[in-house]
């Protein structure tokens, strides 16, 4: 079977359980991982705009949540299924995704480091970097660097295109 995938924005702690500001899913760009995370995807883009410097969840916490991922700790649900059962908020960045400036760098606060969009070809990196659960269902990523998948998980992220001073570049290549 195929595994979907939610995009989450975290609270800013590491709370168990944590919390779970917004979620977003990329159903009409296809829910499972590899459906939705290429570049100039307008699912992504939307999501990318919300940590852009004038978005509103800028330097916030995320992961893309598979529904095979593993349970949350002390829960008996992962991070998929606790955001499916929450309430349905009406949330809307139409006026953000119109006004949407093209943004060259991924940057991880966590880990001090910045991904260069530009060069990459084919896949996005963000959801192939913060997604948990892949290779457990059909539609996951399998190319090469797929031992990095994930390893972004849960970290504070903006789009940008300014690099702090202090950050380093991480190189990865992702391709089928």
């Amino acid at each position: 079977m195929g595994q979907y995938y939610l995009a989450i924005i975290l609270g800013e702690d590491t709370n168990t359980p944590e919390i779970i500001r917004i979620y977003m899913s990329p159903f009409n760009s296809g829910m499972k991982l590899r459906e939705h995370s290429y570049l100039n995807n307008h699912f992504v883009n939307a999501f990318e705009s919300l940590l852009a410097p004038n978005g509103i969840f800028y330097k916030s916490r995320i992961v893309w949540s598979g529904d095979y991922a593993d349970n949350e700790v002390g829960q008996e649900q992962n991070l998929y299924h606790i955001a499916n059962d929450q309430p349905t908020k009406d949330f809307t960045i139409k006026s953000q995704i119109l006004t949407l400036e093209k943004y060259k760098y991924i940057i991880n606060h966590t880990k001090k480091q910045y991904v260069n969009k530009d060069k990459h070809d084919k896949y996005h990196p963000l959801p192939l970097l913060v997604a948990e659960g892949n290779g457990r269902g059909g539609g996951d990523y399998n190319g090469i660097n797929q031992d990095i998948i994930g390893s972004w998980s849960r970290d504070v992220f903006s789009i940008d295109n300014k690099i702090p001073d202090d950050y380093t570049e991480f190189i990865c290549k992702f391709d089928d």
